[in-house]
């Protein structure tokens, strides 16, 4: 199954793209994004790493609002600010104009005790995965993920997550039984019983979320990387997180492929290292369905040049 079988037949609702840092992660998010939305797919692509650079990829600015993609028709993206949003979404926790779902998350981690919540950046990342996943207004949600270490947080977010909170039921109802008492020391009003509430949404949210992304007919991961040695490694140890968290996966872009140049001695040495990693890595990844990107001679920013990686990608070049 090629990647257009997996936008245009199997029709997945929640894309995430991820690896190594440095491997053209957001490149080849932008380039999908703008293949699925001429593609007639409503698509939203979001950023969740701090290190933003979707702005530069498309060469506009697009920021922590959802915003349309000019040049493309149907797509919009969004770069998640962690500290900014936690900070504002905090703030306003007690208006009632956030959609559920995230207000129930952010209560959960922030405003219902004192305990210190999951990362920012990730608690953030996952708070979105949760809006659109409850209430999905596009057909396609393309995540373009922060490098390994930052993707495996996120992803283990549901486990962490639903412990934590089962945690905070048990404290909820350890302290029903002193609620006056509770009310004056953590709340105000009827907190205490709509805190119960709360607790009660966000663990269901979470099930319900930790059973979208491992439906392979709802999601997919597609790892990004180069044909070099460590990504090799890294791209192991993203596997394996992978598959402890039942994420579904089968899909490998091999980025910044060096074209064969003759009268170039080093450009000759770099693609012969990349020809042995190559030659391992369909070894390896031999029932992956492995999509081979070369070297641009320029840089890839804009929609023009986002376009034809995307023709690359999807096998229109």
């Amino acid at each position: 199954m090629t990647l257009t079988d997996l936008l245009k037949e199997k029709q997945v609702k929640f894309m995430l793209l991820g690896g190594k840092g440095g491997v053209g992660k957001t490149s080849c998010s932008a380039a999908t994004a703008i293949w699925a939305a001429e593609h007639g797919l409503k698509t939203l692509i979001i950023s969740t790493d701090p290190a933003h650079s979707l702005s530069d990829s498309f060469d506009q600015q697009i920021g922590s609002e959802i915003k349309k993609i000019k040049g493309v028709k149907n797509l919009y993206g969004l770069e998640l600010d962690p500290h900014k949003s936690f900070e504002e979404y905090r703030e306003k926790m007690e208006q009632d104009d956030l959609p559920e779902k995230t207000q129930s998350l952010l209560q959960g981690l922030g405003g219902l005790t004192g305990m210190t919540p999951p990362g920012a950046d990730e608690a953030l990342a996952f708070a979105k995965v949760l809006e659109y996943i409850e209430n999905p207004e596009y057909d396609l949600v393309i995540f373009d993920t922060a490098p390994t270490g930052h993707t495996l947080r996120l992803l283990s977010l549901p486990d962490v997550l639903s412990g934590w909170v089962m945690n905070l039921l048990k404290i909820r109802e350890f302290f029903g039984k002193f609620a006056g008492l509770f009310k004056r020391l953590i709340s105000r009003g009827g907190e205490v019983e709509r805190g119960m509430e709360v607790l009660e949404h966000l663990k269901n949210t979470i099930d319900v979320a930790r059973i979208e992304l491992s439906d392979p007919e709802s999601t997919a991961f597609v790892i990004v990387m180069i044909a070099e040695a460590m990504a090799v490694f890294e791209t192991e140890r993203l596997l394996s997180a992978l598959n402890e968290y039942e994420i579904p996966c089968d899909h490998i872009i091999v980025n910044m492929v060096y074209p064969e140049i003759l009268d170039c001695a080093f450009c000759r040495s770099r693609r012969n290292m990349q020809l042995e990693n190559l030659k391992e890595i369909r070894e390896i990844y031999d029932d992956f369905n492995i999509t081979e990107v070369p070297l641009f001679d320029v840089e890839i920013r804009g929609v023009e040049k986002l376009k034809e990686l995307s023709k690359i990608l999807f096998g229109e070049a």
